[in-house]
């Protein structure tokens, strides 16, 4: 049995850089999207319900939340792709209804799903997407150059025959190729390698110094730190909206991390003890609470080890964004 009060999460960190919170040169105050009582569904299920939000110029926003959350329906809505049942939204002050032609024109989007030619080489591709916005690689190439030298060498080779990675590099240098005011990305770095995705975070802070204002979906939580603020969401609807920081700040209960040999049977006998208030899997270890903040480390640890459970170590740990997101379920 190892017990430790220390305040160190014992799962693994997340490899991808930290940038910090609220910074990066955006200014409060100057809305570039604003969405309000925002709703739509499509026959009988409710896609999101009454989601109001704004994102500042200049900031990186992140919409953070798993599959089926309404995230890719709310930036098909701001893309003009989608019609909303209710509500109103704009970007850079034009209306995504009203407006729609002014929008396609000043904003850059990378769908879900990899959307370009794959028929077509990656030079091919950039010089498509150059033409239709009425501009030539040439004239923005500043903007994508390091972006786009790193694929480069392949410039030749047909787009389907690329690797996730340089997809997605790919997909993002014809975004920008117009030289956007705004960037909607959706779930970008989904299915694509740990170094991918540092780098993709990377180009996207680097672009962010540039002026650009970045909305982007993920379901990953460790990418929800790296992003000035986020709406955390779940079956339609905002749970929160704040800073990484500031959420994991207001997260006050007591934590803690628990392993045994039979993670298995760990589990169901935490959730079956009567002081538990949640137990969640989490990488290597189980994050626990229990109820009214009232049981300590060892209460949890003498009732284990009369399961006779083996190797066990209760850990008091500090919170993560993932953890905010369960708990913030648990009170809908």
């Amino acid at each position: 049995m190892n017990t430790n009060s220390k305040n160190k999460s014992p799962h693994l960190g997340s490899s991808l850089p930290s940038f910090g919170g609220v910074g990066g040169g955006f200014r409060l105050g100057e809305a570039s999207i604003s969405i309000q009582h925002i709703s739509k569904s499509y026959k009988d299920v409710q896609a999101i319900t009454d989601i109001s939000l704004e994102v500042q110029k200049g900031e990186l926003f992140g919409l953070i939340g798993p599959d089926g959350a309404g995230k890719t329906t709310l930036m098909r809505i701001l893309m003009t792709l989608l019609i909303q049942d209710e509500g109103t939204a704009t970007m850079n002050g034009c209306d995504v209804i009203k407006d729609y032609k002014k929008i396609r024109n000043m904003v850059g989007y990378m769908p879900g799903r990899f959307s370009l030619y794959q028929d077509l080489t990656v030079e091919e591709n950039l010089n498509f997407f150059a033409t239709v916005f009425k501009t030539t690689v040439a004239e923005n190439y500043d903007l994508i150059r390091d972006i786009y030298i790193q694929i480069e060498p392949f410039k030749k080779r047909l787009a389907g025959k690329l690797s996730g990675g340089m997809k997605q590099k790919l997909a993002l240098s014809c975004a920008l190729i117009h030289k956007p005011e705004i960037l909607i990305l959706d779930e970008p770095t989904t299915g694509v390698d740990a170094v991918s995705r540092k780098e993709f975070w990377e180009m996207l802070k680097n672009l962010q110094q540039k002026g650009i204002t970045i909305l982007v979906s993920t379901p990953y939580m460790d990418e929800a730190m790296l992003c000035n603020r986020v709406a955390l969401m779940q079956k339609g609807k905002v749970l929160d909206i704040d800073t990484p920081q500031k959420l994991v700040e207001n997260y006050t209960r007591k934590l803690y991390a628990i392993k045994s040999k039979d993670m298995h049977r760990l589990i169901l006998d935490l959730r079956s003890y009567e002081k538990t208030d949640s137990a969640y899997a989490f990488g290597q270890y189980l994050h626990v609470t229990g109820k009214d903040d009232e049981v300590e480390a060892t209460e949890f640890e003498n009732y284990l080890m009369k399961k006779n459970h083996e190797n066990l170590e209760v850990l008091d740990i500090a919170p993560t964004i993932e953890d905010v997101f369960m708990e913030l379920l648990k009170e809908q």
